[in-house]
């Protein structure tokens, strides 16, 4: 007998399995395997290993079990949840994965497949199967006779960095969503400073130095020579940032976070404190996070203190519990407040707009980004946002680093209304 494991545990036997000669499932699973790791999901040989392993003792007889056994094996996270079900989709389920992914790549380029826009983590399911090797699928696509080739002249269109100033968070590639971070690291936010009644000393002042003038006559025997002036001392207000970190919200949240930690740490932005929290079915503090100088550490440890990432959302229960909890801490100086959420909540519409009026009549300003007001159709049907929109002083986008630059230039700004007096006057119409 061989000598026991250590601590009287029994180590994990793997029951060897009946590979064929030509094992295509296989290697199909490993190539799916590496486009998952190309698209960002932690993958290692180990998994593989357990992914083929766990395929053949739960079979596949259906889709769904199959598509949960490496569901299973494959995503340790909730973020991973999109660009696994993207990948699988294209990879296992569309019998065109590739004319699909060519389409979603090469988006000026139209006819391959329908007129539509990427969904959530479909384009960086595409690049990720384009990079890797090609896999071994049956063909049942339609032999299709070779067409006329055709030569794009790209020589007017917009620079990369152009097009990415523009393009949607959520349809951003992996690269993209790297150069977008890195781009928005640059992005600064100014603000004008709040004229306060206590001054400081001016030779232009139009005030008179009453004190300075007195203390300069008394040590001059009491004769006045010179009068001493003054001018408002400048006040810098606070920002805080109410960012929604739900599920139709998280790619936005992630990288507007990216945004928020760089104000957070600019040196002479004009801001006197940054704070900020997350809010899906509770209400988080990761103001102490964000001061990290390293962005990966910042995030990540604000990660694990937010522990409702991509779940569900309860807008007027988190605004109550920071009215109740926070308010008077953080927005006593004049603070400006960014809401970052799409506003669509199900809870009582008449107590969200109430935690909302207190919001307001606590800052200096409230400013609402929300993603969805990037389409032209945009209506305020949903309760949330009904209830939520009469209660800001600006309403503005919040889908791309060309939205982000607006706010910067908006929001010093107190006539600033972005979209809001358009979509109000939708409520009268």
């Amino acid at each position: 007998m061989g000598a026991e494991p250590p601590c009287g545990r029994l180590m994990p036997e793997y029951i060897p399995l009946e590979i064929p000669e030509a094992p295509k499932l296989a290697q199909n699973i490993a190539h799916f395997a590496r486009a998952l790791r190309k698209a960002g999901l932690p993958i290692g040989p180990g998994r593989v290993i357990d992914a083929v392993r766990a395929v053949e003792a739960a079979g596949f007889t259906e889709k769904r079990d199959f598509y949960w056994t490496l569901h299973a094996c494959f995503v340790s996270r909730p973020e991973h949840r999109a660009v696994f079900a993207q990948v699988f989709r294209l990879y296992w389920r569309d019998p065109r994965y590739l004319e699909h992914m060519m389409a979603m790549m090469l988006p000026a380029i139209r006819g391959v497949q329908e007129e539509r826009s990427a969904r959530a983590a479909e384009k960086r399911a595409a690049e990720a199967l384009l990079d890797g090797a090609q896999p071994d699928l049956p063909d049942t696509r339609d032999r299709e006779a070779e067409g006329t080739e055709i030569e794009v002249d790209a020589t007017l269109t917009m620079s990369a960095e152009e097009r990415l100033r523009t393009l949607d968070f959520e349809q951003m590639s992996t690269d993209e969503v790297a150069r977008a971070k890195r781009m928005l690291a640059r992005l600064e936010l100014p603000v004008k400073p709040i004229p306060s009644r206590r001054g400081q000393a001016s030779a232009q002042g139009r005030r008179i130095d009453r004190a300075r003038t007195l203390r300069a006559a008394m040590r001059q025997g009491g004769d006045m020579h010179t009068i001493a002036r003054q001018r408002p001392r400048p006040r810098w207000p606070n920002l805080v940032v109410l960012c929604d970190i739900s599920g139709s919200m998280s790619q936005y949240s992630r990288i507007i976070l990216h945004f928020l930690h760089s104000v957070s740490n600019a040196r002479g932005a004009g801001w006197a404190r940054v704070h900020a929290f997350t809010f899906g079915t509770r209400l988080t503090n990761i103001t102490r996070h964000l001061r990290q100088r390293d962005v990966d550490a910042a995030l990540a440890a604000a990660g694990s203190e937010a522990q409702d990432w991509e779940g569900g959302t309860r807008i007027g229960a988190c605004l109550h519990a920071f009215n109740r909890d926070w308010s008077r801490r953080v927005m006593g100086q004049g603070a400006v407040v960014l809401l970052i959420t799409d506003g669509l909540d199900r809870d009582d519409p008449a107590r969200l707009a109430h935690e909302m009026q207190r919001l307001q009549l606590s800052a200096r300003r409230l400013i609402w980004l929300n993603p969805l007001l990037r389409w032209d159709g945009f209506a305020p049907r949903a309760r949330g946002i009904a209830a939520m929109l009469p209660h800001v002083d600006s309403f503005r986008a919040g889908h791309s680093i060309a939205a982000l630059e607006d706010l910067a230039d908006a929001i010093s700004r107190p006539d600033d209304l972005g979209e809001k007096a358009r979509l109000m006057a939708q409520f009268t119409a």
